[in-house]
């Protein structure tokens, strides 16, 4: 005789494992909770398709988001004791681990290898071996590449998934939204069922996501960054639109490993939110390196050539670029929402990002966010100091009651062809606050000693920011290099605040690049 189990046994079930340790993992699986009841019960409840709402859960803390923000404030909070659940859609660590920084500098190192490799008949290695590695005959696997570093982030995948778990964190991996109740409902990824879950503190951590645009006809051929980390055999010809860090990144990487690569951009320079030395410096020199760089324009239409899968980009001065294998959309990025902000009333401002107070948080009393949701300073290390603060204060002890992050004199690099490196203001932006008067500039423009033995040369230009008597360092822009390297010690100063004479006072690293910069006249 078969008894169709009961509501309330099934969830009585749930109650009694949903607070288990491992239970967000061990069981996600229908088929072994099933078993728990009984093989005619499995049976059954098999035969039922339609996504199941199981009870509630409470939580102290509750983080939507496993990217960088969202994780490290989940860990130092459960590190005070406090009940935590992680919410991620995707894989954990975001966008900085699974398609931004990390696959992205390994692209990197791949593509300044390839430059440097072909530097090594005129250091008189491989002299006698022909014919000699050039630009031109240098190939790369890029299939062979892209699966040894997409195993390489998965390990990263799996060590943040270890790490919550040593810090007591428990995790999910679904999409969470708000319902109308104020609770947060998560649709898992594997099986579609949907928990809901109430907490006393709640984060949103959701980053961005790229932005495309809409309105050019045949916009969807393109892809964005996350889809360039999609991408099975390397394009022999490439157009990348927009001259911020991400494009010009990318462009340096496809060039840099052999790629016909175009750029489209608005204005006549890259990089136009950074100094005036990074933009010329880094302008001049990709067009040097042969990267057709459109300036002042736009693309006005993509279209797909037949069958033969080739894109055509026409742009807005009439400018056609043919043949093109791919192309890859770096045009912004926009907060990533759609999580039933409406049902809670969490207020956000005209770029759709959300409004927060000093201390993360929200207008609705106990809702906080964090990082490029936010858009305050949309980098990685911000967000996981920003977490690890706001973690300290709701959870820690009372020394931490008024701790907040300071987003002035942050530091931050772009891995271009050579790297650039920033910190504090512009000498525009210095001019602006404290009056052209008030702001004295020391710039150096050489060719770093390892160039010495190369018919190719890459500059290198610095740039020291400094106002009033003292000669405050309010600012720091390196091009050249190792600039990346080179700026996390400097920026330890200036956070400091440094003066030109300290800077100055330290004596000099000889024979080296950034002994420059404290010898600046």
């Amino acid at each position: 005789m078969y008894i169709k189990p009961t509501n309330l046994v099934y969830n009585n079930l749930i109650k009694r494992i949903i607070f288990r340790k491992s239970a967000t993992r061990t069981f996600t699986n229908k088929s072994i909770i099933y078993n728990q009841i009984g093989s005619t019960t499995k049976m059954h409840i098999k035969d039922i398709n339609k996504p199941t709402k199981n009870v509630k859960a409470h939580y102290e803390y509750l983080v939507i988001g496993g990217g960088s923000g969202g994780v490290a404030s989940s860990r130092r909070a459960a590190s005070y004791g406090a009940k935590t659940l992680l919410i991620e859609g995707k894989a954990m660590g975001g966008t900085c681990v699974n398609v931004g920084c990390v696959p992205k500098k390994v692209m990197w190192y791949a593509s300044d290898l390839a430059t440097r490799i072909t530097h090594a008949n005129e250091y008189g290695l491989y002299q006698n071996v022909e014919p000699k590695l050039t630009k031109e005959n240098l190939t790369f696997n890029w299939e062979y590449f892209k699966e040894k570093r997409d195993a390489y982030v998965k390990r990263l995948n799996g060590i943040y998934e270890r790490n919550l778990t040593k810090e007591g964190v428990d995790y999910v991996f679904g999409w969470a939204r708000f319902n109308k109740d104020g609770q947060v409902e998560v649709t898992k990824s594997d099986t579609g069922d949907v928990d809901i879950y109430t907490a006393d503190k709640i984060l949103i951590a959701t980053g961005g996501k790229p932005i495309y645009p809409t309105n050019i006809p045949g916009y969807e051929l393109g892809t964005d960054s996350d889809g360039f980390f999609q991408m099975k055999t390397q394009p022999k010809k490439v157009v990348v639109v927009g001259a911020g860090y991400i494009g010009v990144e990318l462009a340096g990487v496809f060039n840099g490993l052999g790629s016909e690569t175009h750029l489209v951009i608005r204005g006549e320079t890259l990089l136009r939110k950074f100094d005036d030395i990074i933009q010329n410096t880094i302008t001049d020199y990709y067009v040097s390196e042969g990267i057709d760089i459109h300036k002042k324009s736009q693309v006005s239409k993509v279209e797909k050539n037949g069958d033969g899968g080739k894109l055509t980009i026409t742009l807005n001065d009439g400018t056609v670029i043919s043949e093109v294998d791919d192309i890859i959309w770096t045009i912004g990025r926009r907060s990533l929402l759609g999580i039933g902000l409406e049902n809670v009333g969490v207020k956000l401002n005209e770029k759709e990002q959300i409004v927060v107070d000093e201390y993360q948080r929200t207008n609705v009393s106990n809702i906080y966010s964090l990082g490029d949701v936010v858009g305050k300073v949309e980098l990685t290390p911000v967000a996981i100091a920003t977490g690890r603060k706001l973690a300290n204060r709701l959870f820690g002890p009372s020394i931490y009651k008024d701790q907040k992050q300071d987003f002035t004199n942050v530091p931050s690099a772009v891995f271009s062809h050579p790297e650039a490196g920033s910190i504090g203001l512009t000498e525009k932006q210095a001019i602006e606050k404290y009056g052209k008067a008030n702001v004295k500039v020391y710039t150096s423009k050489f060719t770093a000693m390892y160039y010495a033995m190369l018919e190719h040369k890459s500059p290198t230009s610095y740039k020291l920011v400094c106002t009033g008597p003292e000669e405050k360092v309010v600012g720091l822009h390196l091009v050249g290099d190792n600039s990346a390297e080179i700026l996390q010690g400097f920026g330890v100063a200036i956070k400091m605040g440094a003066t030109k004479e300290d800077f100055d006072s330290c004596v000099a690293i000889h024979p080296t690049s950034a002994e420059e910069i404290v010898t600046l006249r």
